[in-house]
């Protein structure tokens, strides 16, 4: 059967290289590949369908390139991958152009964001056949072989006579080494590395990708929807397979790969197997990876820069035990201060931290208190980003309780805390404590750390514009004492939040505003 892909972006998160294109000939796009959708085509593949992938981030097919190819081929099902709730508007878009050009299409959606929302997007989308939830692997194969009649298919939302029919879940799978290396022949589409979460400040040249080698995290962090879609499980491949892909990897010319695990520092001989394995195959490519502070495999980050771990970013939070017992994070100040020092003197080249601000509770005394904190640790980057609530979470729950959203009519909404709950700081002085707060902080890195520094800056000027650099250096320094946040944050090398507040104006729209807004965007 001939199946189609779709990687759903919101085009707000990633960056275009305009003109520029790989040596492979593809075009360059600064963000991080779609391996969901080439996981899928490789178990496709496997199983003896066809697939063709398309990624909205492609400048050489955007949204009405990929609804014409797809009217032209005539595929079994349509499959629109996405994540999170910034990207449903423009899946929805991408279902309805599809299904008014053909509309006998089998269309299908699936992610993170519609594996917890099912039944509510099933029901405000009726254009699309089927909302899959959990793993796609098997669950992609069993529909292809049930598409008249999918009531066997587990974890599949559906409608059969207009009545929504939500079948059984689907157990997680454990057995992950099972599924073939993600399909990355066939997208072509080369991605340059940069800092996570698709900030533009790029890392090397190299050939880049992601990987994931385990998926969940069991950690009850209240704003966290990770452990939700995972049943709150961890689940994790073999050395053996990991250490296979990345030769597989280096055979086809890649030279920088990020693991996109919720945890990937968790268990320490699966950690020492995987590094003896990159060693012991000559494996020269550079990895990076995210884990919580508090993880007993420290004693390996030694082992993981000499098997050419470049990256740590750690989700720090905040630097008030205060706010971080709010928020559950189940660590400690010192635990933090710890984790990042034994990082750098490891070898590890950039060690970096994910903070939030906006949190309910906090005070600007406890933001002075973060950023007071970032500057003592050794980080070589960061981000500070305002603290958002999104629907299964504990948080939400909890905001469901206190009056804050009706689950009803907000579910698929995206909301700042600081705009709904009372307890948080109004949004303004939030951003001018940060605005401050940032300030002081590259001040402090300037000049009290200017060795670590420079050495960062060295890096950036390899592969940056010398004035994007200064953009990046001067921008807490400038604009308006007051205003929209897009005036005050650092810049979109470091936070995307003017775009995100676009992003979540999009989410709180009807379809037919969505379309007139989208069309709007493009002319501009």
């Amino acid at each position: 059967m001939r199946v189609v892909l779709i990687h759903i972006r919101d085009p707000q998160f990633y960056a275009i290289q305009e003109g520029r294109k790989s040596k492979w000939g593809n075009p360059e796009v600064m963000g991080f590949p779609p391996i969901g959708i080439m996981c899928l085509s490789a178990v496709l593949k496997q199983a003896g369908h066809e697939c063709v992938m398309y990624d909205q981030a492609n400048p050489e097919t955007p949204m009405e390139v990929i609804t014409k190819a797809v009217v032209e081929s005539k595929p079994d099902l349509v499959g629109m991958s996405f994540l999170s709730t910034t990207s449903y508007p423009y899946a929805k878009i991408q279902a309805r152009a599809i299904r008014a050009a053909w509309p006998e299409a089998k269309l299908a959606f699936g992610g993170v964001f519609t594996s917890l929302n099912a039944l509510q997007v099933k029901e405000q989308c009726p254009y699309v056949d089927f909302v899959c939830r959990g793993d796609g692997e098997q669950l992609i194969l069993d529909l292809l072989q049930n598409l008249q009649d999918p009531s066997g298919v587990l974890g599949l939302t559906w409608a059969k006579d207009g009545k929504i029919v939500h079948n059984t879940d689907r157990k997680l799978e454990r057995a992950l080494d099972q599924w073939p290396i993600p399909d990355r022949d066939s997208l072509k589409l080369d991605f340059v590395e940069s800092m996570p979460l698709d900030v533009p400040v790029v890392l090397s040249r190299d050939r880049f990708t992601t990987m994931q080698t385990s998926r969940g995290c069991p950690w009850p962090c209240i704003f966290c929807d990770i452990p939700i879609f995972n049943e709150g499980k961890w689940r994790s491949r073999s050395p053996e397979s990991v250490v296979a892909e990345m030769k597989d990897l280096q055979s086809k010319g890649y030279g920088a790969v990020y693991f996109v695990d919720d945890h990937f520092l968790l268990q320490p001989k699966r950690i020492e197997a995987i590094c003896n394995g990159i060693i012991k195959e000559g494996i020269k490519i550079k990895w990076g990876v995210e884990g919580r502070v508090d993880s007993v495999v420290q004693s390996l980050f030694p082992l993981m820069a000499k098997a050419n771990c470049r990256t740590i970013m750690f989700g720090i939070e905040s630097g008030s035990q205060k706010i971080l017992d709010r928020l559950k994070k189940q660590q400690t100040l010192e635990q933090i201060e710890t984790a990042v020092k034994n990082a750098k003197k490891s070898g590890i080249e950039i060690v970096h931290g994910f903070f939030v601000v906006g949190s309910p509770g906090e005070t600007a005394e406890d933001m002075k208190k973060t950023f007071s904190f970032a500057a003592r640790l050794p980080l070589d980057t960061f981000g500070f980003n305002r603290l958002c609530v999104y629907r299964g979470t504990p948080l939400w729950h909890e905001y469901m309780t206190r009056g804050l959203v009706n689950d009803q009519e907000d579910w698929y909404k995206y909301f700042k805390c600081s705009e709904i709950d009372p307890t948080c700081m109004k949004g303004p002085d939030i951003n001018d404590e940060r605005a401050r707060g940032l300030r002081k902080l590259f001040y402090i890195k300037l000049f009290r750390h200017p060795i670590q520094t420079f050495t960062l800056l060295r890096r950036f000027l390899r592969f940056m514009p010398l004035r994007d650099i200064y953009t990046l250096l001067s921008k807490p320094f400038k604009g308006k004492k007051s205003g929209a946040t897009r005036a005050e944050v650092l810049s979109r090398a470091v936070e995307h939040q003017d775009m995100k507040t676009n992003a979540a104006d999009l989410t709180r729209v009807s379809d037919e505003k969505l379309e007139e807004v989208l069309q709007k965007q493009s002319k501009n």
